[in-house]
């Protein structure tokens, strides 16, 4: 579909690609990968015909359509928000309208037998025919289903685009795509401002979707459900790997260890050959020799290898005073601004050591009970933070409030108070702010070094509770990782806003949904909670999928959200708590269990591989015998700690 030959960009003497040639086809799902800075985006900007290469050339089949969404966008006000996503289908209106001229035409003639009103005839035939098979009747459900597929309500369809943020803007665009139908999708970062189930919803409509896919995306999960193949960009180069982006972590790992070793015996013989030279440079009798030494020392091709970026950040939370059992307690909150009801009649409870993820579509009250929390607005009802509660708190826009004109070590002086004082610049170096980085103004900081600076201003205080309101924002994912370990490590309690699945997965032990003004609890952690919404998630979607399929689109009828089958009963403080230890319990005992089979499979298939080689030993059968009885008592062992991990969760 589009073939990449040769392509080559050079900014100001920096060779930013060299002569990287590829080929997309159709029904290939690619993630393009590569550090920052690497010439993602740009390459992208060459296959959507945004931007030219330097050299080289990009071909494309004559009729292939591209939907390229780019990482920041221009908008035009006026329209509403269906208006709007109807602009995807501008060919099929302007076909509509080419039908309706023709038949107005053909109603003023009476020249029914000749030539010239059969071709006409014929012409709008088949023009019906293309109307008909685009699905002209189907707009309206297309359009709807893609934008709440998207995140948009009923009421948002006829709302002017100019009344809401950037980031929903975002959505429409994405939506126009979508609903276009390209041969290609060329998507830059499409998930930086969806919430958990609308890129769920995305991500089946990319996995079933005819055609063809080219991702850049720092969501790990995203690429791994979306693509089945990964182009890394390095070095100028490019390297195709035809899987998804985490066999491709281990694939890349092992290339760049045989480089590694290529490119250390390749220095050997350079310096075997540079001391030859030198040895005989100035002797008669070895001077055809030299001169045969010093053109194969031209001719060759010297290797490169990537430089792994070995800087991390080295994250340790101050240790604090222990808080008291329960954290966070609100009884029959409520929110409104002005006349939009946020939040109602809301209970929660937050327990010491939990770790919570508060997830959700935007706009439900996510980020407005965090400021409930932290005093920052007003409200109505009822909520106590426990004894000796000390916050740290990271904003959603921590990383653009802070002042520009600062350094980066005044901005953490500033802050900074008694003996932290002395690690400043320790704190500064495990964010990997070094050296002359420190005195650089946070004006010049890109979005990830922003949030980095806002991240180790956390570190100058012992709290004892973290919330951090989508803390991943422009971090890549080795950071996030990092990250990610730190507050698992972290002995306090950990209550964090985001959208980001593969952030979460390992993290929290518990989820608050946030909907319909109210909040909803998932004990098992992000993997049951999207485990409980696919259903709800994708059946808006299928249904009218399977209707159009049958010829007809009827009006969408709105599926209620499936509910985890939880009794309803209230549990005292006490039960709980003794609740909450038995399930981590039970946790611990499968993953002990996990290991120990593992360890089985791993002696039984030794044993298997020394049977093959010996023949027959009764010893070595005896030993696989047993090993094989012991690997059946491991599986019935976890097959019951897995039943009785299932009642715990199940009998509230």
């Amino acid at each position: 579909m589009i073939s990449a030959n040769n392509v080559s960009v050079v900014f100001g003497g920096f060779t930013l690609l060299d002569a990287v040639s590829f080929l997309v086809n159709k029904k290939d799902r690619i993630g393009l990968t590569g550090r920052n800075g690497a010439g993602k985006s740009t390459l992208l900007k060459i296959l959507a015909g945004v931007e030219e290469p330097t050299s080289g050339s990009v071909s494309k089949a004559g009729d292939v359509r591209i939907g390229y969404l780019p990482q920041t966008m221009v908008y035009k006000d006026g329209n509403t928000v269906r208006q709007e996503a109807e602009k995807a289908f501008a060919d099929l209106f302007a076909l509509r309208k080419e039908v309706d001229r023709l038949n107005g035409e053909l109603a003023e003639r009476t020249d029914y037998e000749s030539e010239g009103y059969m071709k006409l005839l014929h012409c709008i035939t088949e023009k019906s025919e293309q109307l008909a098979m685009r699905g002209e009747g189907n707009v309206n459900g297309e359009v709807e289903v893609v934008l709440k597929g998207l995140g948009f309500t009923a009421a948002d369809m006829d709302r002017r685009c100019e009344e809401f943020s950037g980031g929903w803007r975002m959505r429409i665009e994405l939506a126009k795509i979508l609903l276009a139908k390209p041969d290609i999708f060329l998507l830059d970062e499409p998930t930086n401002h969806l919430d958990i189930e609308s890129i769920s919803w995305l991500e089946a409509f990319l996995q079933t979707y005819p055609g063809a896919v080219v991702l850049v995306s720092h969501d790990r999960a995203f690429l791994d459900n979306v693509t089945n193949r990964t182009i890394e960009i390095s070095l100028g180069k490019v390297y195709d790997y035809k899987v998804s982006y985490t066999r491709f972590t281990e694939l890349r790992k092992e290339r760049i260890s045989q480089q590694l070793r290529a490119y250390e015996n390749q220095q050997k013989q350079i310096k075997d050959t540079e001391e030859f030279i030198e040895r005989f440079r100035y002797k008669a009798t070895k001077a055809v020799q030299v001169q045969s030494r010093i053109k194969q020392l031209e001719k060759i091709e010297r290797i490169e290898v990537e430089q792994e970026d070995t800087a991390r950040i080295n994250i340790r939370f101050q240790p604090a005073v222990r808080s008291g059992e329960m954290v966070v307690c609100g009884r029959s909150l409520k929110k409104c601004y002005g006349e939009k009801l946020v939040l109602q009649d809301l209970d929660i409870d937050i327990l010491r050591g939990e770790k919570v993820a508060f997830v959700g579509k935007n706009g439900e009250g996510k980020s407005t009970l965090v400021k409930m929390i932290m005093g920052e607005i007003p409200y109505e009802g009822n909520l106590k933070l426990g004894h000796n509660v000390n916050i740290g708190y990271f904003a959603q826009n921590q990383a653009d409030l802070m002042d520009t004109d600062l350094t980066v070590l005044d901005t953490i002086d500033r802050v900074a108070v008694g003996e932290i004082r002395k690690k400043m610049r320790d704190i500064l170096g495990a964010f990997l702010f070094s050296g002359e980085e420190v005195d650089k103004k946070v004006g010049v900081l890109s979005g990830g070094e922003r949030t980095r600076l806002a991240m180790a201003r956390l570190l100058l205080e012992p709290y004892n509770v973290l919330i951090l309101d989508e803390p991943t924002n422009h971090l890549d994912l080795r950071t996030k990782d990092i990250l990610k370990e730190a507050l698992r490590n972290f002995e306090g309690t950990v209550i964090v806003v985001s959208h980001d699945r593969a952030f979460l997965t390992g993290l929290a032990d518990k989820v608050f949904e946030f909907a319909n003004h109210g909040v909803k609890e998932y004990l098992g952690g992000v993997d049951d909670f999207l485990e409980a919404k696919k259903v709800a998630c994708f059946s808006e979607y299928e249904r009218w999928k399977n209707r159009n399929q049958g010829g007809a689109v009827k009006k969408l009828e709105v599926e209620k959200e499936p509910e985890r089958k939880v009794e309803e009963r209230k549990m005292s403080f006490e039960e709980r708590k003794q609740w909450n230890r038995e399930i981590k319990k039970a946790e611990r005992r499968i993953e002990d269990l996990e290991k120990e089979i593992a360890g089985w499979e791993k002696k039984i298939a030794e044993m298997e591989g020394r049977m093959v080689e010996v023949g027959s030993d009764e010893q070595l059968y005896k030993e696989y015998d047993k090993a094989k009885k012991s690997l059946d008592c491991c599986m019935a062992e976890w097959e019951v700690a897995h039943a009785d991990l299932e009642r715990l969760k199940t009998g509230i």
